[in-house]
């Protein structure tokens, strides 16, 4: 087995270990996106649907709506919490061992990359069967057709959540500004609303949320849940990803 392989496999364990291990975590992955689903959506799902729209043949509840963004919700906290453990890795030294490994800094980081997606993609498909269990018709094709969107998802709010990560040198300081980029992330798409009502309540709120990327990733991932998974978004999520992943190769050298 070869160095690259060994490096791999190391780093993925380790994340689902933390994971698995840290069931705060675990629980508060759940909790999150099923307090919205069960408490929130439930309050308007007998007042408010929606209308006939892309991707939907049909008239759909409001529990349904939600649930590409509550989705996104999930991979959006599950990245900022990575980079999180990784502000405290570094402040414990534990990443200064992780980046004297003999293979490029930037290897490691994609495999990093690659193991919080992992992880993201096991609590989404969580929180989907639990949903399932409480009676939200999410269509069980759209399980696996929305696969690659939810991935593609992850990654790129791993690297956002990386890129922020770089940029702060202390817990505290990454914690207080995870609020101001969690919350406007979230409540400024169409995760709760269709941005045809957003754009009817405000013209400004509806550029912001037509601009902001993690709009088009929940629409990614809703169009990819109901059997259209390339769709006007995927241009726009794959462009981020490499602006992205852009200023991650910028931010970091080649060498270790």
């Amino acid at each position: 087995m070869n160095k690259h392989a060994i490096a791999f496999i190391v780093i993925i364990h380790r994340e689902f270990a933390r994971f698995i291990t840290q069931r705060s975590r675990l629980l508060s992955a759940l909790v999150r996106p099923l307090f919205w689903l069960l408490v929130f959506a439930a309050g308007f799902k007998s007042t408010l649907g929606i209308a006939i729209q892309p991707p939907y043949s049909t008239y759909i509840t409001y529990d349904l709506y939600v649930i590409p963004g509550l989705v996104g919700m999930v991979c959006l906290f599950n990245g900022m919490s990575s980079s999180l453990a990784m502000v405290y890795d570094r402040e414990a030294g534990a990443m200064k061992v992780l980046m004297t490994a003999p293979l490029p800094r930037r290897t490691i980081l994609i495999y990093k990359l690659i193991g919080t997606s992992l992880v993201s993609i096991v609590q989404v498909y969580l929180f989907l069967l639990i949903a399932m269990a409480f009676d939200v018709q999410i269509p069980s094709f759209g399980l696996v057709e929305a696969l690659p969107a939810i991935a593609v998802s992850a990654y790129i709010l791993a690297l956002a959540g990386l890129i922020l990560a770089s940029h702060i040198q202390s817990l505290e300081n990454f914690a207080g500004v995870m609020n101001f980029v969690i919350f406007p992330c979230f409540f400024l798409s169409s995760s709760l609303y269709p941005l045809w009502q957003i754009e009817e309540s405000s013209e400004v709120l509806f550029w912001l949320s037509s601009f902001n990327p993690f709009t088009h990733l929940v629409e990614l991932i809703r169009f990819g849940l109901h059997g259209n998974p390339i769709s006007m978004t995927t241009g726009v999520a794959l462009t981020v990803g490499i602006l992205l992943s852009t200023v991650i190769h910028r931010i970091f050298k080649p060498e270790i």
